[in-house]
């Protein structure tokens, strides 16, 4: 990961140089300013990635020199610094177009790890600016994966990683979390893109169909056969092949695709002819593979093939900033395939859509939204156009008034999520990390904070 160039700002010598020292040896690129108009001046004047801007300076306050910094390169991510850690001050802040703030004195450990999440986010954006000029030199936008989490932008840029490979890859999420959608942007950034992309859902057919859908069959294999067909391996020769729910496979297609990932191999059902496909294999699943491993219903040897690439598509109840931008895409298709002019929603009804839980996830989303286009009768959908009778069901979220200050509350709730995700991973500090979305450096300075090491 590339080193940020940073500038410190801060009145006081001795904190800045601190600071200066600090970071230098950690292999940053630092430059100073002492006041407000030094680092205006040396911003226009130099390229930086990050400022450290004190809050309390002689001349120009923090929020002040901020939003002329922003001015000048909204590219520039700053990080306020300031003893009056308030709430109001840290709204303020962030308003003006901070990244995120920190309070003195400084935990120069936390210090390191804001840095190292702003510079993966750089990282992130950058990449991912790069993934959709791909696309859109190919003529095709992303229009159909709306987001606004990190969960999502880190998922993209994964997709964009992995996708001049020929690795397997295996998504894992719930119904309803798009998938097949990751499965397609993978297939579209890689070199099979010229060639087709076929889709089978292993749920929906029973072992022998399944079968034969898969590996085709030759004329008498079984009643019915009465001509030779070609399997979904051979048509996708060349291209993908998209294995929805591919944990409902039956133990004996298991060992044949099992045998086609080892040999890039198989033969039809019925058949002896042994026949070859070049075809790049992604599989996705809501079950959790490695419970059925363990049940002795799914072979180990075949997952460890097919968990090459893991992607595991998070749920719309924890992401859910993702509500909203999905929300108005959904509004803007439906308004234009029904004919209505449906402006937004009103506020009561995004609350309550922010509150709801989605058990059926995007797909959910969608047709609560289709349906309230549908029967609304004016240009903004309220609340007695969505589809709840009840509010009050264990489906939606309540906002519980927590005693104590913010910063107490998150804290508890952060403490309470570590120790579920290390108790969920047998204390492995590499899964317990991945689960929570954070990196092992995050969660050993987490662990140490609330005392959790043991």
């Amino acid at each position: 990961m590339k080193k940020l160039h940073v500038l410190i700002v801060e009145d006081g010598t001795s904190q800045r140089e601190m600071l200066r020292d600090f970071l230098q040896r950690e292999g940053y690129v630092i430059a100073e300013a002492e006041s407000g108009d030094a680092a205006l001046k040396a911003v226009v004047d130099g390229h930086f990635d990050l400022v450290l801007l004190d809050f309390k300076m002689p001349g120009m306050n923090g929020i002040e020199v901020l939003r002329r910094v922003k001015e000048i390169n909204p590219e520039i991510d700053v990080v306020m610094m300031t003893a009056y850690g308030t709430i109001e001050t840290a709204v303020d802040a962030m308003k003006a177009g901070a990244v995120d703030y920190i309070t003195k004195p400084i935990d120069l450990e936390e210090l390191l790890l804001l840095m190292d999440r702003i510079a993966e986010r750089r990282t992130l954006i950058k990449e991912n600016e790069i993934l959709r000029q791909q696309l859109l030199d190919k003529g095709i936008t992303t229009d159909q994966i709306i987001y606004q989490s990190s969960q999502m932008e880190g998922l993209i840029n994964l997709a964009g990683r992995v996708a001049s490979s020929r690795a397997t890859v295996l998504l894992q999420g719930e119904s309803g979390t798009g998938k097949e959608l990751f499965a397609r942007l993978i297939h579209t950034l890689s070199p099979r893109s010229a060639k087709t992309m076929i889709v089978v859902n292993c749920g929906a057919l029973p072992e022998t169909l399944l079968e034969s859908e898969l590996f085709g069959h030759e004329k008498g294999a079984f009643t019915g056969a009465t001509t030779r067909r070609r399997g979904r391996f051979e048509e996708a020769d060349g291209g993908t092949l998209f294995l929805d729910e591919i944990g409902d496979l039956s133990l004996p297609v298991q060992v044949k695709l099992l045998r086609f990932l080892q040999e890039r191999e198989f033969q039809r059902l019925g058949g002896n002819q042994t026949i070859t496909s070049d075809v790049r294999i992604i599989s996705a699943t809501n079950r959790d593979l490695e419970e059925q491993v363990q049940s002795g219903t799914f072979r180990d040897d075949l997952y460890y093939r097919l968990n090459v690439v893991v992607m595991n598509i998070p749920p719309l109840r924890d992401r859910k900033e993702d509500i909203p931008v999905l929300v108005e895409f959904f509004i803007r298709r439906f308004s234009s395939e029904n004919g209505k002019e449906i402006e937004g929603l009103s506020s009561e009804a995004m609350d309550i859509l922010l509150k709801y839980n989605y058990p059926g996830n995007v797909r959910e989303l969608e047709n609560i939204i289709e349906r309230s286009a549908v029967v609304a009768r004016d240009p903004v959908i309220s609340v007695r156009d969505l589809p709840f009778k009840d509010v009050s069901s264990h489906h939606f979220d309540e906002y519980k008034k927590v005693p104590g200050p913010m910063k107490d509350s998150v804290e508890a709730l952060e403490r309470q999520m570590i120790e579920e995700a290390m108790e969920k991973a047998q204390h492995h500090q590499t899964k317990a990390a991945e689960m929570l979305g954070i990196t092992e450096r995050t969660l050993r300075y987490k662990l140490k904070k609330y005392g959790l090491k043991e």
